[in-house]
């Protein structure tokens, strides 16, 4: 049986979002249960809501066995904030410059916007070769008075993740996990601040979930001003100005659905694992119709992007999985191609569906060979590619009508 669009879900952010937290959030637009408000209703300076937050602390605290010193804050200004407010913070009177990592989209903002008036050294970047590839760390001259290192755990618009912790340990680690936070087994240990903005794995956008140990802070500068000061987050539990009370509770939701219904991040980061696979297959096993833009060994758990063998082909498959119920594979606007995003709220059984969809496209325009020297067009549709392929194991999707 076919999902709802909701199911099919495949974009970037904000990302699919698992149904009972959809329910449970759709109840708490009319009431919360125990409260008799409405969420949007709801003070955020109402022991109800200060609960709540220290709830979610906690959560994110078992999840990660987090280690003591760090602070946990819920902030807003998504990513692009921490962009400023970690050179602001932590370069302040700094001789050296800070080491930053070129890896994709994503970090290439955070260059920009950390390189505003502050003294930065990007020590590898990967735009010379399109992005296809992350760095050995043979390429990687880190320098040991940095005053931090900063890099992007898993770059969304490119496909490309870091399966392993950067650096030397004597450097503080700055990482921008927006688009992997929560999404299996995290060893924080190593790092000094973790950011993720909440419109991929854990929650709707509107809130940004801050990881920072507490000696980082000690050199912070006095005169920043209060909201751009992560002391005064902390003194005030995240409560230091109106927070986003609706994508906060959104994410408490979701904390607490890892923890008692997935079972813990080793679960989720396996259910991650499994969905990748799926379509990571399809990519290997269709002879070059699939190409995925990135090497094999980089490639993301989170974004699986690939390209077909033409921008015509692309179209196509995009508008036949449109009519299929199938939402946001359209790949990120700088780069084009097709893109599934599979954060933790996609399910197993849309990801196969989706990989189902994917064989079921690749037979109606299988790869004809060249009919004579003058080159035919390596990929055009077959002559049967009006007529419907069934198949025991696969919907007709020709004929499918969304819910």
């Amino acid at each position: 049986m076919m999902m709802t669009r909701n199911g099919l879900n495949f974009g970037g952010g904000p990302g699919a979002l698992p149904e009972c937290v959809l329910r449970e959030a759709q109840q708490s637009l009319w009431e919360v249960p125990g409260v008799g408000l409405s969420i949007l209703g709801i003070s955020h300076r109402s022991e109800w809501f200060a609960a709540a937050v220290a709830e979610l602390e906690s959560n994110v605290r078992r999840l990660l066995d987090l280690p003591n010193d760090f602070h946990v804050l819920f902030l807003q200004g998504g990513a692009t904030q921490q962009f400023s407010m970690i050179p602001m913070t932590l370069l302040h009177k700094k001789a050296s410059p800070a080491d930053y990592v070129h890896t994709g989209y994503w970090s290439g903002k955070s260059i920009a916007e950390a390189g505003r008036g502050s003294s930065i050294r990007v020590v590898w970047s990967g735009e010379s070769d399109g992005f296809r590839r992350l760095p050995c760390d043979e390429e990687l001259d880190f320098r040991p008075d940095a005053p931090y290192l900063h890099y992007v755990s898993n770059e969304t618009v490119e496909g490309l993740q870091f399966h392993r912790v950067l650096g030397p340990d004597g450097v503080p680690r700055v990482c921008d996990m927006s688009s992997d936070f929560l999404s299996g087994p995290c060893d924080l240990q190593p790092f000094s601040l973790v950011y993720a903005h909440a419109q991929k794995n854990i929650g709707p956008a509107g809130v940004t979930v801050i990881l920072i140990r507490d000696g980082l802070l000690a050199d912070a500068p006095s005169d920043l001003p209060g909201f751009l000061d992560y002391r005064s987050h902390v003194q005030t539990h995240s409560i230091y100005n109106t927070p986003p009370v609706f994508a906060i509770y959104v994410v408490l939701l979701i904390t607490r659905w890892l923890l008692n219904d997935v079972g813990g991040l080793k679960r989720m980061g396996e259910i991650n694992r499994q969905k990748a696979e799926l379509l990571y297959e399809r990519l290997d096993e269709s002879d070059g119709f699939y190409c995925g833009k990135v090497a094999s060994a980089d490639r993301s758990r989170m974004n699986v992007a690939f390209n077909l063998p033409s921008r015509e082909l692309e179209s196509r498959f995009l508008a036949m999985a449109d009519a299929a119920g199938f939402s946001g594979l359209a790949g990120h606007r700088s780069i084009g191609g097709i893109r599934a995003s599979i954060y933790n709220g996609m399910t197993v059984d849309a990801v196969e569906q989706l990989a189902g969809f994917m064989d079921h496209f690749r037979r109606r325009y299988a790869r004809r060979q060249a009919a004579d020297a003058g080159g035919v067009p390596a990929w055009l549709p077959p002559a049967e590619v009006s007529a419907p392929i069934t198949s025991p194991n696969l919907p007709d999707y020709t004929q499918f009508s969304p819910q």
